[in-house]
């Protein structure tokens, strides 16, 4: 059997050591075609994203995933990152953190325990008659520096 990866591991903690001390944990993403985050808002093919509880809803750091909704400009998204993604998880106040490999992700591989509504495709996008109610709306983000 092969060992697990510490990765996850390490990104739990330090999620939990920015908490404690109160500060703002955010990861920067290196995004591929198994991540599911507002397009707009990619720069040079990364992502950074605050994963605190006040920015977060249904946060779940997993060993191979991590999923969570944000809101974007007033728009509930529903994200999706796969632990291989992870570039980096740090304090925003401080710069404190920890950087790790990025490894090529695996498709997450379905089933009912909370698969992202959109898969692992491209992030989703309103069809152009505007759609109803329940379709998502257009990403938006303000970049954190």
């Amino acid at each position: 059997m092969q060992e697990a990866s510490t990765k996850p591991y390490l990104i739990r903690a330090l999620h939990e050591w920015c908490m404690d001390n109160g500060y703002t944990p955010h990861i920067v993403v290196t995004v591929d075609a198994n991540t599911v985050v507002p397009a707009a808002h990619i720069h040079d093919g990364q992502i950074t994203l605050n994963i605190s509880p006040l920015a977060t809803n249904r946060l779940a750091i997993g060993n191979d995933y991590i999923e969570f909704e944000a809101r974007f400009s007033g728009v509930t998204e529903h994200l999706f990152v796969p632990v291989a993604a992870v570039a980096a998880i740090y304090a925003r106040e401080t710069g404190a953190g920890m950087g790790f490999e990025v490894v090529e992700s695996q498709p997450y591989p379905g089933g009912q325990d909370g698969s992202p509504d959109a898969g692992p495709e491209a992030p989703r996008t309103p069809p152009p008659d505007g759609g109803g109610p329940d379709d998502p709306k257009p990403p938006r983000l303000k970049v954190v520096k």
